[in-house]
């Protein structure tokens, strides 16, 4: 009887001998992926098992022990070495991600805008972004799939997929500790342990206590600014496997971050303190800390496969999720209560996905299955602008729930061991309600946060309604392998993602044929956003050469983007006042082009001492993209202004490269590599701003990692931004704009003029500076 595993989806994997990237690995009882006689790497690629080289989509795959060896501390680090892709924290926080792939995404985290990167987490979708930047500990692997995954990964996938896979129990007792302490304070512990309660029934669970004191300071409150302060901890119960027809996980995973808030840099003066730019962009001086920041994660799974027949399989993938967040938001980054934003987001979803999987080894494989989920996304918020005016305070709520549901199926046609025919297609349906309330208060901020405003006037917005979307998203791809060492295909897939309500829009602003007084259905209309889809090409090929001392695999692909929905937020005058708006439209059109390529070679063995090994892999990443129409209503006219629009977090250029030695030492292996990676020039908004976008720039990270005969131990030193480079990731910007070049307007005095508040918002946020570590791990 064949082994019961995780089927897990991967597919154009590197592979590489000694560098970062490393093969992907079997999400099962089975070793992980190794390299086959001849250099063949093995992989559970469309849940079977399969060569590297027949697999026909691109997809970057991080083995867990070269991501420890690298010295890798979350999941966003994985980008630096994946062609175009972009993962970041989210601006004021830690824990919330920014993900954007072959340059469609989402970067706006409150609860009427859906990701447009699905991430993952041991297959169970993450609705939403918030503590969606996993810690790396205790993890297989981790792979990113670029392009629509649409017919098989399902919701939200329209521009990839990021899947964190935690490792299986092991049969045997085990126990694993692992030390770091660093630069800025950087102290961590995590430590791991397992048992066979029976043959048939292990338990095990992990606890990390991941720290560090900030990169900065906030001088108007004394706290760190950049620091970390991490509880975390995965628990799981393994029935079953190692041979037997059925296995069932049990997990569950409990996060808590209590670290400060991440205040931004202001790039230009107060315009009414007079506050100079601060010298050291990690420093801050936002004043507002109420609520505290936290951020509370937690959820539990159950996934079961059986063997039904050797080859009919069951597959069910069951998750209830829930993460709560407080975050206090200093736009203007000043004592002053001018841009000031304190907010709470709430998520729930219950998930439920049911598969059966075909493989007779004969001319079809394939599977069927179903996918539904109920989610509710709650925010509150207020817009507080006490400098502006007296004490004006505009608070949101908004709820938005989901529900959605799809069948699919997938099946590849053997036509000759050299033609093959892989079809599939995903049908989904989406419903999405909102209830949206914005009421004003004058003399304070709203009771939700603890403020004594008075309401002024009637809600400015007090809608309810609800949206349904649907949708069949095909795939096809078309494989040809002259030689079994070399494939190439060429593919077809849609992507889709759902419509919504804007949550932080204004009702009373909607166009209407009485002005002043529109209508239910015409603030509906104002407020509702339709979904965008995607229609990708991609012609690819992989190969080995000299026995698998050369790896290839480079891919073209062309992107058609309909309808894309771009969210975003200005000032805006309500009733008389200045306040803060919501401004999101389905833009119009984009097109996307460009090509990939991932390689890794094997330079040489037994250079210095018998056993070594040099190895250099390395990534290189190209995207044209741009706007073909945008439309946005200037003066209440429709007007297309995308030859002045960008795509955000998609730099043109991405590249790596990893140069890697390994060598035997005192029976154990010494491990080096250094590795360098470039992007090229962001735009952090669609509207290009020379002081956010960042310009292009490199990387240089190095480890060197000794581990003791047998693995019982290791003692590392790794090093991340060497050359301590300053770079933005992100920004907020509440500027006047030429509405239709998007070009900075000036005052007389030769300064910018706010859009909102006094003191003029443009903040930015960087990227880690220079850090040095040491590990130790000890394992029994």
């Amino acid at each position: 009887m064949r082994r019961v595993r995780f089927l897990a989806i991967s597919s154009s994997v590197l592979a590489l001998s000694g560098g970062f990237v490393t093969p992907a690995n079997a999400q099962d009882s089975a070793p992980a992926a190794t390299a086959a006689e001849g250099g063949d790497i093995i992989v559970t690629a469309r849940r079977r098992e399969e060569r590297l080289v027949d697999v026909p989509i691109a997809v970057s795959s991080f083995s867990g022990d070269q991501l420890a060896k690298s010295g890798a501390v979350d999941i966003t680090e994985i980008a630096n070495v994946s062609p175009n892709v972009t993962l970041e924290p989210s601006r004021g926080t830690n824990s919330t991600l920014s993900a954007f792939i072959r340059g469609v995404g989402q970067q706006d985290p409150v609860s009427g805008f859906e990701q447009g990167v699905g991430i993952y987490l041991d297959d169970v979708y993450l609705n939403r972004p918030q503590a969606a930047v996993l810690d790396i500990y205790d993890v297989e692997r981790i792979e990113v799939l670029r392009g629509p995954q649409g017919t098989l990964y399902g919701r939200n996938t329209i521009g990839g997929a990021v899947k964190y896979v935690t490792k299986q129990l092991p049969q045997e007792f085990s126990f694993k500790v692992k030390g770091t302490y660093g630069s800025y304070d950087q102290a961590d512990l995590i430590a791991t342990a397992s048992a066979p309660v029976s043959d048939l029934i292990r338990v095990g669970g992990s606890v990390a206590r991941l720290s560090r004191g900030g990169f900065g300071k906030n001088l108007t409150t004394g706290q760190d600014n950049y620091n970390k302060d991490i509880w975390a901890g995965r628990a799981s119960v393994d029935i079953g496997g190692y041979g037997e027809p059925v296995l069932i996980r049990i997990s569950g995973d409990y996060t808590k971050d209590k670290s400060n808030a991440r205040g931004g840099h202001r790039l230009i003066p107060g315009y009414v303190s007079g506050a100079p730019v601060l010298d050291d962009v990690y420093d801050t001086r936002g004043g507002l800390n109420d609520p505290r920041q936290m951020v509370e994660a937690y959820g539990l799974a159950i996934n079961a496969t059986a063997e039904l027949t050797d080859a009919l399989t069951f597959r069910s993938i069951s998750s209830w999720r829930k993460d709560n967040s407080a975050s206090p938001i200093d736009f203007d980054a000043l004592p002053a209560v001018d841009v000031d934003v304190p907010a709470y987001y709430r998520n729930e979803q219950l998930s439920q996905e049911v598969q059966l999987l075909w493989d007779d080894g004969g001319m079809v494989q394939g599977l069927l299955g179903a996918y539904y989920l109920t989610a509710k996304a709650d925010t509150d918020f207020d817009v507080r602008l006490f400098t502006a005016l007296n004490g004006l305070t505009a608070f949101t709520r908004a709820n938005v729930d989901t529900n959605t549901f799809a069948i699919f199926g997938d099946f590849t046609f053997d036509f000759t061991e050299q033609l093959s025919l892989a079809v599939g297609g995903r049908y989904t349906w989406d419903e999405r309600k909102a209830q949206i309330l914005r009421q004003n208060y004058l003399g304070g901020g709203s009771p939700v946060f603890g403020g004594a405003g008075v309401p002024l006037g009637a809600p400015s917005t007090n809608f309810s309604g609800k949206a349904k979307f649907d949708k069949f998203t095909p795939r096809a791809s078309l494989s040809f392998k002259p030689t079994p060492d070399h494939n190439i295909y060429a593919s077809y897939s849609q992507g889709f993602k759902g419509g919504g309500f804007d949550p932080r829009g204004v009702g009373v602003n909607a166009p209407a044929a009485t002005p002043g007084a529109p209508t239910d259905a015409e603030i509906a209309d104002y407020l509702s956003f339709q979904p965008e889809t995607v229609d990708s090409y991609e012609v690819g090929y992989k190969g080995n050469f000299f026995g698998g001392g050369l790896y290839i695999a480079a891919a073209g692909f062309y992107m058609d983007y309909k309808d894309v929905q771009i969210p975003g937020s200005a000032g805006c005058t309500v009733g008389g006042l200045p306040t803060f708006c919501g401004v999101i439209t389905n833009a119009g059109k984009a097109r996307f082009k460009g090509f990939e390529l991932e390689a890794n070679a094997r330079l040489g063995r037994d250079l210095m001492a018998a056993g070594d090994r040099l190895s250099l892999s390395g990534a290189l990443g190209y995207i044209d993209a741009q706007y073909k129409e945008y439309i946005t209503n200037i003066a209440s006219t429709p007007t297309d202004v995308a030859q002045y629009r960008k795509v955000q977090n998609t730099p043109k250029w991405t590249a790596s490269g990893t140069l890697a030695y390994s060598t035997p030492v005192g029976g154990g292996d010494l491990d080096l590599s250094t590795t360098y990676s470039y992007r090229s020039k962001v735009y952090q908004f669609e509207i290009p701003n020379p002081y956010l976008d960042q310009k292009g720039f490199g990387l240089v990270d190095a480890s060197l990692v000794y581990t003791a005969p047998g693995g019982r131990w290791s003692l590392g030193v790794h090093g991340k931004n060497l050359f301590d480079k300053r770079y933005k990731t992100s920004g907020y910007t509440f500027l006047a704009t030429n509405p239709v070049t998007g070009a900075l307007l000036t005052a007389p005095n030769g300064r910018f003029i706010p859009s909102l508040g006094t003191e003029g918002t443009l903040t930015a946020y960087y990227g880690n500076p220079r850090q040095v570590f040491a590990t130790a791990t000890l394992e029994f």
